[in-house]
């Protein structure tokens, strides 16, 4: 059991203070967010910054992934007090910081908690915040402010980053006054990890921070429009859901990341136990069933499985649960599942009818739907056909790669990693490209929240630093990175911060030396042209797409030495017959560790069915 779990007198909170959301985030739940006991500074006078990590620490907050400067500073000097219970990890970009506090979201589920100042620091927060928000992860992004007296005069370091962000937050806050403070910390952790999850933002300028004031950490949360109700599907719908199951022939189970970030994935495995329905997962779904079962299809959609995506054209009956209906899984809306009575269950009401029209539109908490679903459901009558079909398909076309090749594949490195951590406790992260689909193909996730992706906004940089926050929050876990060399290169300074904070994460570098999706897609689109692709010395040929066979020491850059640099481990691996020794050496190490793996730039990610369209397009 983790250390993050909630522990013994934890009590729920209540919700507090200043309003600007949207409408389209009116959230009906009753959930609750546990609080660790900290010490009463009631009627005490205390200054902001104090107050804020006070309430850091009523909220449960272990660690806080921050950055200091200039209009952040008192923050950062109250941390230190309080550095015996709650832990400053400090980035060396308030990018890789942020996408730290999401790899510690996504993997606990709790809220994680980032910092920066003002100016660069708050706008080095952006992309992170944006991320979290396609991917619904609860992240509390804190930012210093100019002092409230030259707001709007061009200050030194000073934007407008609730302006900035006003788009991209599930709420957001600048703070005026030092009295509101405690009740918007409080308001801020329920909105993130309340309803569908998302990121808020809190501007604090310096001289709240300073100014000093007897905090209320349970005055009452002012929230018109966000209301509490519970959205829970009617027993009338329930009933409806299990009739279509109980009348269908060709079912399938399509999961999505509201099955993981709603905690339903023992229900769903009820649900298949009891009727046998095969599952298909989206990329944010990866987990929530485990990949080796029979009944699992693995990943439907552009690079999804091909038997995922037969059975999900050929389906009677498709079961949508927390999922989006996202451009990369459809292709072709009017194609998508188009002989199917589709049931789509999700808690955001925004969702329901946005991109395909549901038969069965439930808006409802998903884990709440699937528990009173498996209280009545009984299965179809008989799906030995459908059986037939899928186990031919699987036989037919699996996932494959060349495995006479001589070198190394990224698809073989990864099977191997797979092999061999099969037993142990791992968590997966991964950045953005061709690697990130393999990974999704190839790696056997058996649990949820052991996979961590980039996947609405899809942001290069975000492996490395998403395993730390992992490790941070799971010390005895295996974490792993496996990242291409373009999108490590984005955060490769937080190697720094795994050397100086001791967090030793593993990186797996599938290194093309080239940005390998956007090579695939000028291979099969634009007759191969390449368009700065290669990341290479110019004069090479390699930069005009000619000839392979880099060795280790001819690539650019050398990885290992700046590993090394770093403080970290590494080594290069190029031939297949020392894969797995080089593995074994990775994971063996005492600390950071980069396995530098020479990879083919030619490779693609297949099966691929091509952008909007459908898959009797799709290419093998």
């Amino acid at each position: 059991m983790s250390r993050y779990q909630p522990r013994p007198g934890c009590q729920p909170i209540h919700r507090s203070v200043w309003y600007d959301i949207a409408s389209r985030y009116d959230v009906f739940s009753t959930g609750t967010l546990m609080t660790t006991t900290a010490k009463s500074t009631a009627g005490q006078l205390a200054c902001g910054a104090d107050i804020l990590v006070q309430s850091l620490i009523r909220h449960g907050v272990e660690v806080i992934f921050a950055y200091p400067g200039g209009a952040s500073m008192p923050l950062h000097q109250s941390l230190t007090k309080f550095k015996d219970r709650i832990r400053t990890v400090l980035p060396r970009h308030e990018q890789g910081g942020a996408f730290a506090a999401q790899g510690y979201a996504r993997s606990t589920g709790k809220p994680g908690v980032c910092m920066a100042t003002s100016g660069p620091g708050a706008t080095n927060l952006v992309t992170s915040i944006a991320d979290a928000k396609l991917d619904s992860i609860p992240l509390i992004a804190i930012t210093g402010q100019v002092k409230t007296s030259v707001i709007g005069s061009d200050a030194f370091q000073e934007t407008p980053i609730v302006e900035v962000c006003r788009g991209i937050t599930k709420h957001h806050y600048l703070l005026t006054d030092v009295k509101d403070l405690a009740r918007v910390m409080r308001e801020a952790f329920h909105i993130a990890t309340t309803g569908r999850p998302g990121p808020v933002l809190i501007d604090v300028p310096k001289d709240v921070q300073q100014d000093q004031a007897v905090a209320d950490y349970d005055a009452p949360m002012n929230l018109p429009g966000y209301r509490i109700e519970q959205r829970r599907a009617h027993p009338e719908q329930i009933a409806q859901v299990a009739a279509a199951i109980k009348r269908a022939k060709r079912p399938v189970i399509y999961a999505g990341g509201g099955i993981i970030g709603g905690d339903a994935s023992p229900e769903l495995h009820e649900l298949v136990r009891k009727t046998g329905i095969p599952v298909t997962m989206t990329l944010m779904g990866l987990g929530a069933y485990p990949s080796g079962d029979r009944l699992s299809l693995d990943m439907l959609g552009m690079h999804g499985s091909v038997y995922a995506n037969y059975a999900v054209d050929q389906c009677d009956l498709l079961l949508a649960l927390g999922v989006r209906f996202d451009d990369r899984v459809t292709g072709k809306l009017s194609e998508f599942a188009k002989h199917a009575k589709i049931i789509h269950i999700d808690v955001d009401p925004s969702e329901i009818n946005k991109n395909k029209e549901a038969h069965i539109p439930i808006i409802s908490d998903v884990k709440f739907a699937l528990a009173e679903l498996n209280r009545i459901v009984e299965p179809p009558a008989d799906l030995s056909d459908w059986y037939e079909r899928i186990d031919a398909w699987k036989r037919d076309e699996p996932f494959k790669y060349d495995r006479d090749f001589p070198g190394i594949l990224p698809q073989h490195a990864i099977s191997e990693l797979s092999r061999l951590v099969a037993d142990r406790e791992t968590i997966i992260s991964v950045g953005v490209g061709q690697h990130q689909m393999w990974a999704a193909q190839y790696f056997k996730f058996r649990r949820p929240r052991s996979w961590m992706s980039s996947s609405g906004l899809g942001t290069m940089g975000f492996g490395l630093p998403a395993a730390i926050g992992a490790k941070v929050a799971f010390p005895d876990a295996l974490v792993i990175d496996i990242d291409g060399d373009g999108s490590f290169q984005m955060n490769i300074q937080e190697l720094a911060t795994c050397y100086c904070e001791k967090i030793p994460v593993k990186v797996l570098l599938l290194n093309n030396q080239h940005l390998g999706m956007v090579v695939q897609w000028e291979d099969r689109f634009h007759a191969g042209n390449r368009a700065h692709t290669y990341l290479g010395p110019v004069d090479h040929p390699e930069a005009i797409g000619q000839g392979d066979g880099l060795g280790p020491d001819q690539r650019y850059p050398d990885f290992v030495t700046i590993a090394k640099g770093f403080g970290c481990g590494g080594g290069h691996v190029s031939k297949k017959a020392e894969l797995v020794d080089a593995l074994r050496e990775m994971i063996a190490y005492d600390g950071a560790y980069v396995l530098d793996v020479q990879v083919p730039y030619q490779e693609h990610v297949l099966p691929m069915i091509p952008s909007g369209m459908t898959v009797k397009d799709l290419i093998k």
